[in-house]
């Protein structure tokens, strides 16, 4: 029981982070990128070591080689002096020598060769680690983008959903606003129909006979003959005034 329960969270744990895993896919790059420095600066340590080791088997061959050109020289020098017995025990101990330096370069080719193949599959592993690391970026802003774009079209087509559920909203405000303007037009043709115009008429006339009348006198005073003023016909004053009205009401309209 306790055991079923326990895969039960597990799974659960698993598909959460999971989740999270999708949500942030850049974290995830991230962390992989940090363990991959951390990967390589371990194998670093590791190729170090094994470098160290080429080194110390190196200067064993330096040692013995110098050792093997001393022992050359002595058995040499012991054989032609005639001494037999010490160029015998030299020439032993050169072939002790010879035996050992041996060994030891065929050891550091070997050593060598590896050292060189671990850098390499490094330098290899380490490449197509990057690589991958660069195509998941530009993937995932790839992703990142396609996404944005699927929101902005989404939002774009809410937008004309809502914008065309509106519309009876719209064809009321529309109506209620002629209706509006229809009555203001209404208003204003009454305001102008009922608009007294006798008393205007009278004052224009009266200024208009001063003004005749001062002329006459400034004309009489300073010797200058009047010509006699056309009388306009009443007729044509009220075509005039009918034409105004005409146009005031177009402007209107």
């Amino acid at each position: 029981m306790f055991r079923r329960l326990g895969n039960l969270f597990q799974a659960f744990l698993n598909l959460f982070v999971t989740d999270l895993e999708k949500r942030n896919p850049e974290a995830l790059l991230q962390l992989e990128a940090e363990n991959l420095r951390k990967q390589v600066a371990s194998f670093n340590q590791g190729l170090a070591t094994h470098a160290g080791l080429c080194e110390r088997i190196m200067g064993q061959v330096r040692k013995q080689e110098s050792e093997q050109r001393d022992l050359k020289a002595r058995t040499t020098a012991h054989l032609r002096a005639g001494n037999r017995n010490a160029a015998g025990q030299y020439a032993v101990r050169l072939q002790t020598v010879e035996g050992e330096l041996a060994e030891n370069r065929r050891q550091l080719a070997q050593a060598e060769e590896t050292y060189k193949n671990l850098i390499k599959a490094r330098d290899v592993a380490v490449a197509s680690a990057r690589a991958k690391i660069e195509s998941l970026k530009g993937a995932i802003t790839d992703m990142r983008m396609k996404q944005a774009m699927a929101e902005m079209h989404e939002m774009a087509s809410g937008m004309v959903s809502e914008i065309g559920g509106s519309g009876d909203t719209i064809n009321r405000l529309h109506e209620m606003v002629e209706e509006e303007r229809t009555k203001a037009a209404g208003r204003a043709r009454v305001a102008k129909d009922s608009l007294d115009m006798t008393e205007v008429n009278v004052k224009e006339a009266e200024l208009e006979a001063l003004g005749d009348q001062a002329l006459a006198d400034f004309a009489a005073k300073e010797g200058i003959t009047l010509e006699p003023k056309v009388a306009t016909a009443p007729a044509e004053r009220a075509m005039g005034a009918a034409k105004a009205s005409e146009t005031e009401g177009g402007k209107e309209g």
